[in-house]
């Protein structure tokens, strides 16, 4: 396996982004400089990622999030 991460990439295994190899691999993201914890999925070229609000469900039981705009940096925390 390679040490570089995909453009995007999402934790929901529904996705067509989803990726259970590299999930394994315990990632991190680091978005305008601070480490976040909440990040459900990011997409470096286009700068943005989706974050959990909350403990907040949709009407499918999924959890409601918020895209925003910034600086992405995905790295490994191993």
């Amino acid at each position: 396996m390679t040490d570089t991460l995909p453009d995007r990439l999402c934790v929901d295994p529904s996705s067509r982004y989803y990726d259970e190899k590299l999930l394994a691999r315990n990632i991190g993201i680091r978005f305008n400089g601070v480490e976040r914890m909440n990040v459900e999925e990011y997409c470096v070229s286009e700068g943005w990622i989706r974050s959990v609000i909350g403990k907040t469900l949709d009407r499918r039981g999924k959890p409601l999030t918020i895209q925003l705009k910034g600086t992405v940096e995905p790295f490994f925390k191993d």
